[in-house]
């Protein structure tokens, strides 16, 4: 039985021509404010959403978030982190990181509240994908940091617990770079070693290339 193919699409640049590659896929997540909508595709399935500190709170204040075309179709809202993880960080970082005060509030009611009242399925990624990926990040030798991107939690959690045999996984619009308490140097490695290893691809602009030729 053939599997499904995965679009995993972040907000970084996606190739040229990708649209309908992505929107071809069996399923797509996109994060956040899904800022990859149009030129990364429309089809949404699931929104991973960063739900503690400022990112949580700037998307469910106003309304935009939550009427938004990605948000409106996805099936499934994704919470990233877990909430009992980032409150056991509150400590450590009052010391370390002051001005990082909001970053371990917890909005992840406010997020499975949405996703009941509008019909959608809720999910929080597992703590054990946190403790699983900051143990295998290790590898690459990170320097000091607070915390991985969504990005790179979801990509553990989709592989771990989520995908199947057979399944071919694609990653979009990772360019590994953004805020600077992600260890985005570590996680480029961490990312290239699995697809060096077969676990996931990237969507390069050849893949888009050849699709917009007919190949």
């Amino acid at each position: 039985m053939t599997g499904r193919t995965i679009m995993i699409v972040g907000n970084g640049d996606v190739p040229e021509g990708a649209a309908a590659m992505i929107d071809a896929a069996d399923l797509v997540v996109r994060f956040n404010d899904c800022r990859s909508v149009g030129r990364g595709g429309m089809k949404t399935d699931i929104v991973a959403a960063c739900n503690t500190g400022r990112p949580a709170l700037s998307m469910l204040g106003g309304g935009r978030w939550k009427t938004s075309e990605a948000v409106r179709q996805a099936r499934e809202i994704w919470s990233v982190r877990s909430g009992a993880r980032f409150a056991a960080m509150r400590a450590d970082l009052a010391k370390t990181h002051p001005d990082l005060d909001d970053f371990c509030d917890d909005y992840t009611i406010s997020f499975e509240s949405f996703a009941r009242a509008t019909g959608r399925r809720h999910r929080v990624v597992p703590v054990e994908t946190h403790e699983r990926l900051e143990h295998d990040l290790a590898r690459f030798e990170p320097p000091p940091y607070v915390a991985p991107s969504s990005g790179l939690v979801v990509i553990a959690d989709i592989l771990s617990a989520f995908a199947s045999g057979g399944d071919d996984i694609l990653l979009a619009g990772f360019g590994h770079s953004g805020w600077e308490w992600h260890p985005f140097a570590a996680e480029r490695r961490y990312v290239d070693a699995l697809a060096a290893e077969g676990r996931l691809r990237r969507l390069h602009q050849s893949h888009s290339s050849d699709l917009s030729q007919g190949a």
